[in-house]
């Protein structure tokens, strides 16, 4: 007589699926198995493409205020014109213009114009690049840092292995193809702050920045973070004029200011890697 239920004897299928093997059945989730955590790779991914936070990354953009005045000064004292301020050079361009009628020509029309024109190219492909990966995402702001320290480190091997002539006059390939590396990457820090929406710390304009500064009804209240900001950019830039004004002046020379501005793009770099992320507003 055949027996049913769970008395009598269970043939071997029975024991898989009433007998032993049904704790381990049982101990199964009832949704089945957890989805496995993210591996190495994908929370790299997860990270680098992310948005970064926008609180407190005017900080990273006052820095860039030291680099400007660092290489400002430098190149100024070096080379005779300026590689983020671009005022100076355009007003240095129209006397290179006029000297042109009254010769002999000033070699700051070349020296200045080349910097103004590597600015100009310098922002349509940082500003293009921003604006198609998405301005504030993580790899894209490492992305464009480590482009900015990669020009800047080309252009401090060429005045190290190749100085320049001694002659401040002399405009030889040694003075304009790392004036042209060093303008060409220092628009990315205006190009940043336009992609954080702090546009006013361009880092290459102080003169609107002094009227914003002075203009404000609430100069003198307590708590006024844009004063605070507008207040920082000029010192810091201040600071970094000295510093470049001294690497000049010293046995380091330019090459100096320049691996130091290089240095302080890669410490940009590893910044972004580790900046929060911007809140996940669907988490």
């Amino acid at each position: 007589m055949t027996n049913y239920g769970t008395n009598g004897p269970s043939s071997g299928h029975g024991q898989h699926t009433n007998g032993a093997a049904v704790g381990d059945v049982e101990q199964q989730p009832l949704l089945g198995r957890k989805p496995a955590s993210l591996s190495r790779t994908g929370r790299c991914r997860k990270q680098m493409t992310a948005e970064v936070s926008r609180s407190y990354a005017d900080l990273v953009l006052l820095l860039c205020y030291v680099v400007t005045g660092l290489l400002d000064s430098a190149s100024t004292q070096v080379w005779g014109a300026f590689v983020s301020m671009q005022t100076g050079n355009t007003v240095y361009v129209g006397l290179g213009i006029a000297s042109i009628f009254y010769p002999p020509t000033t070699p700051r029309l070349y020296k200045s114009g080349i910097s103004l024109l590597s600015f100009c190219v310098g922002s349509f492909f940082f500003a293009r690049f921003h604006r198609y990966f998405s301005p504030k995402r993580r790899w894209v702001l490492c992305a464009s840092f480590s482009a900015q320290a990669l020009f800047t480190i080309a252009a401090a091997i060429i005045v190290t292995v190749k100085p320049a002539p001694k002659d401040n006059g002399a405009v030889d390939w040694t003075v304009l193809l790392p004036l042209a590396l060093v303008a060409f990457q220092s628009c990315g820090q205006a190009v940043t702050s336009r992609a954080l929406k702090y546009n006013a710390l361009t880092s290459v304009v102080l003169t609107s920045i002094y009227c914003d500064l002075f203009s404000d009804q609430d100069l003198f209240k307590f708590e006024n973070v844009e004063r605070n900001r507008r207040a920082a950019a000029p010192a810091l830039l201040l600071l970094g004029a000295v510093a470049g004004g001294l690497f000049s002046h010293s046995s380091l020379g330019i090459q100096g200011a320049l691996w130091t501005a290089a240095v302080l793009k890669s410490l940009m770099v590893v910044i972004w890697i580790f900046w929060p992320a911007e809140e996940d507003v669907d988490s």
